[in-house]
This record gives C-alpha cells, sequence and structure tokens, in this order.
C-alpha cells in the first residue's frame, strides 16, 4: 500500500506543474446549464469562432479553455437548444455561467439532442456510444417496458445471450467483464426477471455512455466494456411528475427544487404486479396456489448547489426479484429474491479555471439466495458481494490542446461465495464454515487527451492497479481426489495473495478531411474479481469470487482499427471497426462441478483455468437527423476458449459466440403527434453441447457428449413493433400511448434442449426425441405515459 500512496504523490506532482508550460496564457471557465431546469448539460460544444478550437462540457458541466491574449467570439451550442455568441476581450481569467434555451423546432426535427456534428470522426475515442433517451423511449420494448440493456444491444459488438438470459457480451468477453456503474457505484447485477428487464427506470436516467473499445483510463477493473449511467439531478425550478400504467408493471416519478435554483430532489419507483392480479383467479385447491412472481426498484437522488465552485449530490438505488414457486402436490417449495442496494455521495469541486474534481464515495452489496423445501427436509443457498468505494477524479486542463485527466480509487470488497444450508425437521447438518472473502483493489491513473496538429489527435493514459487478498480467511489444501490434507488459517487484515499491474492505454486519430478519419486503439487492463457460471443450473446461481493464490486476476489485451465516414452534411454517419482481443486466466467451474461443492470447501478449489481469444468487425451505419432515422449494425466475429481440464484441451467456442449479429433499428417521425419504431435482430445459435450418441446399458440410457460447445442451436432472430400516440399538449400536462408487438411474426426461438424417450428397448419401440422449448411467441401491450 506504500507504493500505492507514492504513486498518488508523485502522480499529482507532476500533473499540478505542467502549467508553466501555458504560464502566459489566460483561461476562460465556467459551467452551462438548462435554463429550464437548471440542470448541468454534458457535452456542450464551447469554441471560439475566430480559430474554431474548443472543447466540450464535461460530465458535470464544466468547461475550460486557455487562450492568448486577444480579442474572441465564444461560441456556446448544443444541438437542441439555441446557440449563444458572446464577445470577449480576453486580458484576464474570465468565468462564463451561460443558461441554454431549448428549441422546439429542433426536437421536432427528431435531432440527435447534444451530438455534436462530426464528433464520430473528430475524437479519438472510438467503441464509445452514447445513448439519447428521447430515442430509447421510441423504441419496441417487451410490455412497454423501456430498456437501456435492450438498446444496447441493438450495437454492433455488444450481444444478448438470449431471452430468458441475464448479461450482455461485449467483444467476446464475459458478462463479469463489463462495468456498469450508476452515478459512480458499481450494479453486480444489472437485469430483472433473468434478463427480461434491466435495473434502470429510464424515467430517472439522463445520460447513458458505453466503451467497448479502449477504454480511458480513469475506468478500470473490467476486461470488455464500462456502461456509465448517470442519474437526473431533478428539476431546480419546477415540480414535476412523471409516469407510466402498463399491461404488468407501472412507474412513478416525482421531481423538483427543494430551494429554487439551490437544491433539488428526485424519486423515482416502479413495481410489476401481474402476477399479484393473477393469485385471486388461482383456485384454492390448485397445486400452484401461491406461486408468483415480482420485481420492485426505488431510486431517489438530492442534489445541492452549495457554491458557484461545490456541488453536493447524493443518490441511491434500491431493487428486488421475487420469485415463488409452489407445487402441493409434492410438498415442494422454491423462494429465490435477488437484488442490489446502492449509494452514492458526490462533490464536484472547482479548485481554479483549469482544475476540477469529483470526489465519490460509494457503497454497493447484491446478495441472492434460493431457499427450497420438500416436505421435512429445506435447503439454503446464498451468495453475494459487497463493495465500499472511494474515488477521486481530477480535470486538468492546461491549454486547448489538452485535457487531463488524473485521479485514484479504493474498494473495499467483501465477498460471499456460494454457501450452504441443510436441514430436515429439526436437524441441521454440518456443511461447513461459511465463507467469506475480503480484499483490498487500488488504482492511479493519468490520462491527457492531446491535440497535436488538425489532423493527429492521440489519447493516451496509464493506469496502476493493486490487489490484495486479506484474512480473516482459510485455505483448504485438497488432494487430487478433492479430500481434505490441511487448514491454512490466516489472521484478519494478513495478506493472503498481492497482484500489481501497469494498464496502457492508447487511442490515436488520423482526420482525412471534416468527414472521415483513421483510428486506432490498444488497451490492456487487469480484473481482479470473476462470475463463476455454471451452465448446467437454471437458477441464479452465478457467484462473485476474488482473486487468490489459486485464481489469478484475468488480463486482456486489445487491438482495434477503425475507419469512420459521414456523409450528407453528418447526416448520415458510419463506421468499420475490426479488433482482436487476447483474454488469460479466464474462469469456470470444472466439469461435473456443482454450487454445493462450495460448502465447507474454498470455491476456486472447484475451478479450472483458461485462455480465450475473439476477432472480428463491426460496421454501422447510422441517419442521424429527419424524420426517418435509425441504424443498421452487423457484427462477423468468432469468440473461443481453451482450457487444459475442459474438453480435452481442445479449442471451444464459448457458448455466447456469434458468428453473424446483425441489427435494424428505424424511427419514423409520421407527424408531430406520431412516431413508429421498429427493431429486427439476427444472431447466431447458442452454442451447446448434446450428446451424439445413446446406448442402453443393462436397462439405462446412456449418452455419449460430443466436443464441448460443438452444437448450434437454431438462429435468433426477431423483429418489433411500436407506436407512440403522443396526446394534446397543455401547458402543465402531456401524455402519449405506447402500442408494441414484441415477436411480430411469432418466431419459435430455442431457449434449450432437453430429451424424451418412450416405449423400451426390449420390444423394439424405444423412441429418442430432443424437443426444443422456447420462451415467448407474439406478445402485444400497451401502456399510457403522462407528464405533469
Amino acid at each position: 500500500m506504500k507504493r500505492f500512496w507514492l504513486s498518488i504523490s508523485i502522480l499529482t506532482a507532476f500533473v499540478l506543474n505542467i502549467d508553466f508550460v501555458v504560464a502566459q496564457n489566460y483561461t476562460i471557465s465556467g459551467t452551462i446549464r438548462d435554463a429550464a431546469t437548471n440542470e448541468t448539460t454534458v457535452g456542450t460544444t464551447v469554441y471560439v469562432k475566430e480559430t474554431l478550437q474548443g472543447t466540450s462540457t464535461n460530465e458535470k458541466g464544466f468547461f475550460s479553455i486557455t487562450l492568448p491574449k486577444g480579442t474572441y467570439t465564444l461560441v456556446i451550442s448544443y444541438i437542441g437548444y439555441k446557440e449563444i455568441e458572446i464577445p470577449i476581450e480576453l486580458n484576464k481569467n474570465i468565468k462564463i455561467n451561460e443558461k441554454i434555451e431549448s428549441t422546439a423546432i429542433t426536437k421536432e426535427a427528431f435531432e440527435v439532442v447534444g451530438e455534436k456534428e462530426n464528433i464520430n470522426t473528430t475524437k479519438a475515442e472510438m467503441g464509445t456510444v452514447e445513448l439519447e433517451m428521447e430515442k430509447v423511449k421510441t423504441l419496441p420494448a417487451i410490455f412497454g417496458e423501456i430498456d437501456i440493456l435492450k438498446t444496447i444491444q441493438l450495437l454492433p459488438g455488444v450481444q444478448t445471450a438470449g431471452e430468458g438470459n441475464s448479461g450482455f457480451y461485449v467483444r467476446g468477453g464475459g458478462p463479469d467483464q463489463n462495468l456498469v456503474l450508476l452515478d459512480g457505484a458499481t450494479v453486480y447485477n444489472a437485469s430483472h426477471l433473468f434478463g427480461f428487464f434491466s435495473v434502470f427506470n429510464a424515467d430517472a436516467i439522463n445520460d447513458v455512455k458505453l466503451y467497448k473499445g479502449a477504454m480511458p483510463a480513469e475506468f478500470g477493473g473490467r476486461l470488455s466494456s464500462v456502461l456509465d449511467i448517470s442519474m437526473n439531478d431533478g428539476d431546480m425550478k419546477n415540480y414535476k411528475v412523471d409516469g407510466g400504467i402498463g399491461v404488468i408493471s407501472s412507474r412513478l416519478t416525482i421531481q423538483g427544487p427543494i430551494k429554487k435554483d439551490k437544491a433539488s430532489f428526485l424519486m423515482s419507483a416502479r413495481r410489476t404486479y401481474a402476477g399479484d392480479i393473477a393469485q385471486p383467479f388461482i383456485s384454492d385447491s390448485s397445486k400452484f396456489k401461491g406461486s408468483n412472481y415480482y420485481f420492485y426498484d426505488f431510486n431517489a437522488k438530492i442534489n445541492y448547489i452549495i457554491s458557484s465552485k461545490d456541488k453536493l449530490s447524493l443518490s441511491g438505488y434500491y431493487g428486488r426479484d421475487v420469485f415463488v414457486f409452489n407445487n402441493s402436490d409434492d410438498g415442494f417449495g422454491l423462494e429465490t429474491p435477488w437484488g442490489n442496494a446502492i449509494a452514492s455521495l458526490r462533490w464536484n469541486h472547482i479548485y481554479n479555471d483549469k482544475l476540477f474534481a469529483d470526489f465519490t464515495a460509494a457503497f454497493t452489496n447484491y446478495n441472492f439466495e434460493v431457499k427450497a423445501t420438500q416436505d421435512q427436509f429445506g435447503f439454503r443457498l446464498y451468495s453475494g458481494i459487497t463493495d465500499w468505494n472511494l474515488k477521486a477524479d481530477f480535470n486538468y486542463l492546461p491549454s486547448i490542446l489538452h485535457q487531463v485527466k488524473f485521479g485514484a480509487a479504493y474498494t473495499f470488497h467483501k465477498f460471499t461465495p456460494n454457501n450452504a444450508e441443510v436441514n430436515s425437521g429439526d436437524v441441521d447438518f454440518n456443511t461447513g464454515d461459511v465463507i467469506i472473502n475480503y480484499a483490498n483493489e487500488g488504482a492511479v491513473y493519468v490520462s491527457d487527451d492531446w491535440d497535436l496538429s488538425e489532423k493527429i489527435k492521440i489519447q493516451a493514459g496509464l493506469r496502476y492497479t493493486i490487489y490484495q487478498h486479506i484474512g480473516p480467511f482459510k485455505r483448504f489444501n485438497n488432494d487430487a481426489l478433492g479430500n481434505p490434507i490441511d487448514t491454512v488459517v490466516y489472521k484478519k487484515g494478513e495478506t493472503v495473495k498481492y497482484y500489481q499491474g501497469l494498464e496502457p492505454r492508447l487511442a490515436a486519430r488520423y482526420q482525412f478531411n471534416s468527414s472521415s478519419s483513421l483510428k486506432a486503439s490498444f488497451s490492456q487492463n487487469y480484473q481482479y474479481i470473476h462470475l463463476a457460471t455454471i451452465s448446467t443450473v437454471s437458477l441464479p446461481t452465478d457467484a462473485w469470487l476474488p482473486s487468490t493464490e489459486v485464481t489469478k486476476p484475468q488480463f486482456a489485451t486489445q487491438y482495434v482499427l477503425g475507419y469512420f465516414k459521414n456523409f450528407a452534411q453528418n447526416k448520415w454517419e458510419s463506421s468499420v471497426e475490426v479488433y482482436y482481443k487476447d483474454m488469460k486466466n479466464q474462469v469456470e467451474y470444472k466439469e461435473g462441478a456443482l454450487p454445493k461443492d462450495d460448502g465447507g470447501n474454498n470455491v476456486d478449489n472447484n475451478l479450472t483455468f483458461g485462455k480465450g481469444w475473439s476477432y472480428g468487425a463491426e460496421f454501422f451505419i447510422k441517419k442521424r437527423a429527419g424524420k426517418f432515422n435509425g441504424w443498421i449494425g452487423y457484427t462477423l466475429a468468432w469468440t473461443k476458449r481453451q482450457f487444459d481440464e475442459i474438453n480435452e484441451g481442445k479449442v471451444f467456442f464459448a457458448r455466447y459466440d456469434r458468428i453473424h449479429d446483425a441489427s435494424l433499428v428505424l424511427n419514423y417521425d409520421i407527424s408531430k403527434r406520431l412516431v413508429l419504431g421498429a427493431t429486427w435482430v439476427y444472431a447466431t445459435g447458442n452454442a451447446l453441447t448434446l450428446p451424439i450418441s445413446r446406448y442402453f446399458i443393462e436397462g439405462q440410457i446412456v449418452n455419449e457428449y460430443g466436443e464441448r460447445n460443438s452444437f448450434r442451436m437454431d438462429a435468433f432472430h426477431r423483429m418489433d413493433f411500436a407506436l407512440t400516440l403522443k396526446g394534446k399538449e397543455t401547458k402543465r400536462f402531456k401524455s402519449s400511448w405506447n402500442f408494441s408487438i414484441y415477436n411480430v411474426y411469432n418466431r419459435k426461438n430455442p431457449y434449450f434442449i432437453y430429451f424424451t424417450n418412450e416405449g423400451n428397448a426390449f420390444d423394439g419401440t424405444l423412441d429418442l426425441q430432443a424437443k426444443q422449448v422456447s420462451l415467448f411467441g407474439i406478445i402485444p401491450s400497451i401502456s399510457w405515459n403522462f407528464k405533469f
């Protein structure tokens, strides 16, 4: 830890002494806000008219431009808002805090709100996407529930696991290799109903940004991507209520000023009720009486502007899924609750005209459990992870050519891997000690977004990470058959294993002209926590695990090359990106292992380790503006794994390998009141392992399985429609009806395959059949949304 704090000291001293290079210049800085709500605006373009040089506001609406002494015209531009020009005589440092007003004409034309022209060709970042929440709300959604995760899965390089599966997959990485943040706090489980809905209530969300390429140096801890989500701050001028009533769920959001232009609040709640409505219609004599499923979530946020230099915010999220199944005929009962609890405290501070800081303290808890009973027998399996996190991010703008970011982060992890409790009547069975793991994780980073010339721009960063697995901890040493040999005990705070690593990040852009550019990136990432998955278990028993002396940190290297081109005065944008990703120390359960084997044992004793790699090409074309807009995305990719102890050491396709993945997203603004949305998706079928032959031996059917994941399910494809009808607006009230059809042509997409046998082998009537199970056919839905 001494090396960690020494690195912070050296880094801070280095960055703060850059200023001597530009000591003779003056700085224009300030904060840009929405005039209607007093909320800060992200990505507002601020530039000098005479030189066309400028910057964009950061996540907190702050900007800073340093220029030589002179006379200039400062332009503030944000698509969907009135442009502001301010004449400036620059002979000293100047602060400009402006409020921008929206323009109704641009909104009706369905422009891309908040997106700077040519930003996709001029920035050095690649594989970065920002979602517009207003557009997301017009897309088709199952049961009328707007879903951020489903929307990002329509982008090239981002893939779904299929209906009924949680998580998403980015460029060949697993679901645990995506860092999901809500106001700076980690979200470990981002799905409700086993992946059918995300935990993010769209009414409470302000900004969504996905990094799937070389993530900036301020992010780390995952190999594949970052999904950075910010909640609305709450309107500081007027009280507002947003809500919606749907077929299976309803939601309500309330926001407004606590003190006008000084403090605001936001509260948002959502709950499903289809199972509750069905309860009175289930007969008391039904063997399934009492079975139910529902989820609920709650978001809240308070913002307080302390001064022109300081802002404080406190946000929180709490959500739960509860699944209850009863079968009175068999005396069987199952209850599975799981969910997240998140809190985040953030302080934004402007030190001076060039230095901005964001301090975050966050708490995250995710847990699930499975409770099953049958007659006198009871079984409980539970797991979870809890984080306490501190982070300091600094944004330093020494000149118009540089944007330097640096900072540090610390996380204390508490892991509760799979633990089991078993009882029969009043008798409790000994399943071993409850296993809890503890770890420290820290990082320091620095990066510079540097314009070398008009054509060349680079974003270079370096992240140094450390990880310490600490006691109290018991290491169970077993022989080759899994029998215990001895136990090593570590005291509280004692180091069990220590890891460290450097993570270089580099992205570069060469600008051919104002509408086209070539980009390349290189990145390396360490990941110190892991998600152990058993594909044969249908319950949500995936467990988060720490790196130990047995489980080494995952490590990935990614190379990306891309060409970006805009057409027709930036109304159309397109890109082609090719990538190669190499992944080491990948984690899987050993063949035949089950969560119950973890009880009274170290989970990593049941794991095996290997390597993986993925490569492919992503094609994207998007129409940005006009009544008719949308995009087409296509990914051609391969994802492979190799484990010495799996599949006889032979290379196999990962279960989430998708050779072909295509999406079509369309929006048509039929009139001022009527908007049509449509999506179509196609993906290569899931890879799975099936028997290649069956034998009848001593009255039993014996399976002979083929190589791992050597069989493909049928391809997944589906089309959805949505029609949004806006009600007549008044000054105080707005409403709309959303009519959607999920799976328009009733495609029976495969969920899983099982085998049945009828007859018997002795009389030659034995018939073995493989049967496919599909979840959803065509589903129409309707929801009413309102705002006042």
